[in-house]
């Protein structure tokens, strides 16, 4: 070797005297097992021989040379050779005295051919601000102050609990400078200003969209390059710690989007990282996303899914985080994902299962479920493959709760229809309850359904304005009472008039206008009352929860069902109106309680309806004392839905 002298060599034996690692923890990271290898791979402050530095770990198995080249050094790759390890492990090593906190770096990697790479540490906790790609040597210094909430997480994220999420594209749910693309709000900032929001809104979680290091903002974060760093766009890790933490101090869970699914072939990235396939499938059939334009993690190889085993659980430990939602399920586990007949090939049984990467799911559950109880992981998969929520031991995947793409995509449908041929379409309606208990699912209102031409929320509604304003009611009132967790995406709360645009910030002028103020108004009473009101979340995944009450009026597009707690006395009755016509002293035949009093009307003047026909004591009469049936009579005001308690 070129750098091989004296003084190297005594380098090389002070480095692995202080070595992080041991052979059992080569072995679980070689084995894929390895949850923790944050706490070996990357930058760590370190003292040897009583001199402070910081130490790197990387893994590049077919490198000939790396180093540590930043400013520091003048980005010079001879000054801070580090020192591959006897034991063919692939892990590259070393030390570096007096080094600070903050520091700009990244490996300088020369493979056999003598081709040289600049990459970003894959395990850097932070990152320089984009478009600059450099990894920062980090160390945290937070004081979390949520030990109440740490405490009783256990409750608020239990699968009996309400789960009501808001979905938040942290650049552009609200900007200093609305159309400046560049212009952010800081972690600090948004302590200030979201989570009263969240928190006013009746939202009991928040979804961040990725908030790990991506280099181009159009890709959402999605498309990253630092599984574990924080993005720098808006501040230092410490300071979305403290976002985190003002979340749970006002009593709101957090959960974090994630993406193991594909990363993009930035040169600093992962993609042939030390020259030749490391984190990615060599054969593209399997490595390469036609859609995406990325690069498939490479599921076979133990030291990939332990780097991947690790950033999952890197947030959960180090942000507190309430849970993680897996994006693109279905690419990870389908060969044929995406792919013609003769562009993927079957696995080892003809099959189009990616089996590695379903063990690793399986796998990642499993851990996860074992050290962190009190979170949930949840799904993004959008197909009907089976098992996704069941436990492990009756052969499931292991996840928490799934998106139910199903329903989202069967309930636009149904609403974007003239109001006329509802009727004939009912079946639409009520067949998510055909097969709801399949899974656990999470009702989706995402920003995959705001953008890319396909209308906000408002414009996928029939009719003049006014009924467009009631349909939305109508179908916001149906996913907040229909069983399942609820997500809805930013802007979706008053009636966003415009496609999501990621460049600027949600129009929130709107809400000067009676008809989006109220649309609001409208979406947090029922964001409170479906956590105030048992009945709508005990039985959210059981079907103890739900009762069809009417379907046998399709003529006229009334619909009735009930939602059931634990205690009787807790039972929500919800009546539905999908036509333009009003109907008077209409009798509703519900069996068990006699009194019922109307708790929500979408007609309510004060959400922007006519405020006629409104409920507050219907009459009542018993027409079956014996089998405890009685009738209600109400007034159902056109394209309106009303609930009872």
């Amino acid at each position: 070797m070129a750098y091989e002298d004296n003084h190297f060599i005594e380098s090389r034996k002070l480095v692995w005297n202080y070595s992080f690692f041991t052979a059992s923890l080569i072995e679980l990271f070689q084995q894929g097992l390895h949850a923790t290898a944050y706490e070996q791979f990357g930058n760590h402050r370190h003292t040897v021989l009583e001199t402070e530095g910081y130490y790197f770990a990387v893994w590049a198995p077919n490198a000939k040379y790396i180093s540590i080249v930043g400013d520091f050094n003048g980005w010079k790759k001879e000054l801070h050779p580090l020192f591959v390890r006897l034991d063919y492990s692939g892990i590259w090593e070393g030390f570096i005295p007096r080094l600070p906190k903050g520091t700009v770096y990244k490996y300088h990697i020369e493979d056999a051919d003598g081709n040289s790479y600049l990459k970003a540490d894959p395990y850097a906790r932070f990152a320089e601000k984009r478009p600059e790609t450099a990894s920062v040597t980090w160390h945290f210094e937070h004081e979390w102050n949520d030990e109440y909430w740490m405490k009783g997480r256990k409750n608020n994220n239990a699968l009996n609990a309400p789960w009501n999420v808001y979905e938040v594209h942290l650049a552009s749910w609200m900007r200093p400078e609305k159309n400046n693309e560049s212009s952010f709000n800081t972690y600090l900032q948004m302590a200030e200003t979201l989570v009263p929001y969240v928190k006013g809104m009746g939202f009991t979680h928040v979804e961040l969209m990725p908030v790990m290091e991506y280099p181009y903002d159009g890709s959402w974060g999605y498309q990253g390059t630092g599984f574990f760093a924080a993005t720098s766009r808006f501040g230092l890790p410490e300071e979305l710690m403290h976002l985190i933490q003002v979340f749970h101090q006002e009593g709101i869970g957090v959960i974090l989007d994630w993406v193991p699914s594909h990363f993009p072939g930035d040169a600093h990235g992962l993609y042939r990282f030390d020259g030749s396939h490391v984190y990615e499938y060599a054969d593209m059939r399997k490595g390469f996303h036609p859609d995406w334009n990325s690069y498939i993690f490479n599921y076979d190889r133990g030291e990939v899914r332990s780097f991947l085993l690790s950033s999952a659980h890197f947030w959960l430990k180090y942000y507190h985080a309430d849970g993680i939602r897996v994006d693109a399920v279905n690419s990870i586990i389908r060969l044929d994902f995406s792919r013609k007949p003769g562009e993927w090939e079957p696995n080892k049984f003809g099959g189009n299962e990616n089996i590695e990467a379903i063990a690793f799911l399986k796998k990642m559950n499993e851990i996860i479920y074992h050290d962190f109880p009190d979170v949930q992981t949840i799904a993004e998969e959008a197909s009907d493959w089976p098992g996704i929520t069941q436990p492990l031991k009756k052969g499931g995947f292991g996840f928490g709760m799934k998106w139910m793409m199903g329903w989202m995509h069967d309930t636009f449908r149904y609403f974007k229809l003239p109001h006329d041929k509802r009727m004939a379409a009912q079946d639409k309606f009520s067949f998510s309850l055909m097969y709801f208990y399949d899974e656990k699912f999470m009702l989706p209102i995402s920003h995959d359904e705001v953008v890319h031409g396909k209308s906000p929320m408002i414009y996928k509604m029939p009719g003049y304005e006014w009924e467009k304003f009631a349909n939305l009611r109508l179908l916001y009132t149906y996913m907040y009472t229909h069983p399942g967790a609820k997500l809805l995406f930013m802007g979706n709360e008053f009636a966003q008039s415009s496609e999501w645009n990621h460049k600027s910030e949600l129009d929130w002028e709107l809400l000067k206008f009676d008809s989006h103020q109220k649309m609001q108004d409208c979406v947090k009473y029922l964001s409170h009352l479906y956590k105030n009101q048992p009945a709508l979340y005990e039985y959210q995944f059981d079907q103890r929860g739900f009762e069809w009450v009417e379907l046998n009026r399709r003529e006229n597009g009334i619909i009735a069902y009930k939602r059931k707690g634990k205690h009787r006395d807790d039972d929500i009755l919800v009546v539905m109106n999908v036509s333009s016509n009003n109907y008077y002293q209409t009798p509703i035949t519900v069996k068990g309680k006699s009194n019922w009093k109307e708790i929500f009307n979408s007609n309510d003047i004060a959400y922007w309806g006519t405020g006629e026909n409104l409920n507050p004591l219907p009459t009542i009469h018993f027409t079956d004392k014996k089998r405890k049936l009685c009738e209600i009579i109400l007034d159902v005001p056109a394209l309106s839905a009303m609930i009872f308690r």
